[in-house]
C-alpha cells in the first residue's frame, strides 16, 4: 500500500490533481480520504455560531480519527469514513463504507500539517498556485457549490483564509517531498507523480 498526502491552499488545484492521478492509474487502485470530512462535528453549536468557526485552523479537524482510519486502511481493515455537509456545518449521519486499495491519498488544505499523520505517508505533495488564481476558484466555487454570496467570500478570504494560509498551510510546504506549481494546470507534473505511482505499485499508469 502506498500512503499519500496531498496539500495545498484552499483553490491550489488540489481535487484536480487528486482526479487526474486517479484517472491515469488502473479503476479501483485508490481510496481517497478527503480531510474535508473530518471536521470536527459542531452539530451541538447554533448554526449562527457554527459559520463562524474558523475552519481552516488546525483545530477543526479531527485528526486523532483520521489518523486512526489511515492505520486500519494500512492494516487491511475497512473504515466507516464520515462525511460533512458544508451548508449547515456539521457531520452527517451518513458514512462512507471504504476497503483498503493498493493507494490512498489524503487530501486537504492541511494534509501534511499533522505530525502522526505525515508519519504514515509515504510521499507527501504540495499543490501550488498564485494567490489571485487561488481566490478566484474560491469565488467561483462558494457560490456555486456552497451557496455563499461574492461579498461573503471576499470577507472571508481577508479575515480567514488568506491569514491561515500564510500562518499554517504555507509553511507545510517544507514538509512536501513534491511541489506541484500551477496546480492542476501541470500535466507534467501531475503524470510524472501517476507513472512514479504506477512504477512503485508494479502497475502501468
Amino acid at each position: 500500500m502506498l500512503i499519500i498526502g496531498i496539500a495545498g491552499g484552499t483553490g491550489s488545484g488540489k481535487t484536480t490533481v487528486v482526479r487526474k492521478i486517479i484517472e491515469r492509474l488502473p479503476a479501483g487502485e485508490v481510496v481517497l480520504l478527503p480531510q474535508d470530512s473530518y471536521y470536527k462535528d459542531n452539530s451541538h453549536i447554533p448554526l449562527e455560531q457554527r459559520k463562524l468557526i474558523n475552519f481552516d485552523h488546525p483545530d477543526a479537524f479531527e485528526w486523532t480519527l483520521l489518523a486512526k482510519h489511515l492505520a486500519l486502511l494500512k492494516e487491511g481493515k475497512s473504515i466507516e469514513q464520515p462525511t460533512y455537509s458544508y451548508l449547515t456545518c456539521t457531520r452527517q449521519p451518513e458514512t462512507i463504507h471504504t476497503e483498503p486499495r493498493d493507494v490512498v491519498i489524503v487530501e486537504g488544505i492541511l494534509a501534511l500539517c499533522d505530525p502522526q499523520l505525515r508519519a504514515q505517508m509515504d510521499l507527501k505533495v504540495f499543490v501550488d498556485a498564485d494567490p489571485d488564481e487561488r481566490l478566484i476558484r474560491v469565488i467561483q466555487r462558494d457560490i456555486v457549490e456552497r451557496g455563499r454570496t461574492a461579498q461573503d467570500v471576499m470577507e472571508r478570504y481577508t479575515r480567514v483564509l488568506k491569514p491561515m494560509h500564510l500562518q499554517f498551510i504555507e509553511p507545510t510546504k517544507r514538509y512536501a517531498d513534491i511541489i506541484i506549481p500551477q496546480g492542476g494546470d501541470n500535466e507534467v507534473a501531475i503524470g510524472l507523480l501517476a507513472r512514479f505511482i504506477g512504477k512503485s505499485l508494479g502497475l502501468n499508469p
